[in-house]
């Protein structure tokens, strides 16, 4: 009798994993944004946003 003979694999899950299609993925973006029914925080973040990007923009150069 082997080693393994009587032993049960400690990880089950491990083939049954859910792969999820790329279609439905969320990429983190706001899709739809309006100016219009923004308030402070949405103004400030959308600053932050893009100052991020700035400097994330001139570190790769």
């Amino acid at each position: 009798m082997g080693r393994a003979h009587k032993q049960k694999t400690r990880d089950k899950n491990k083939a049954k994993l859910p792969q999820v299609p790329k279609n439905l993925k969320y990429d983190g973006k706001d899709v739809e944004f309006s100016e219009e029914l923004a308030d402070q925080n949405d103004r400030e973040a959308q600053a932050r946003s893009k100052a991020a990007e700035k400097r994330a923009k001139n570190k790769k150069m």
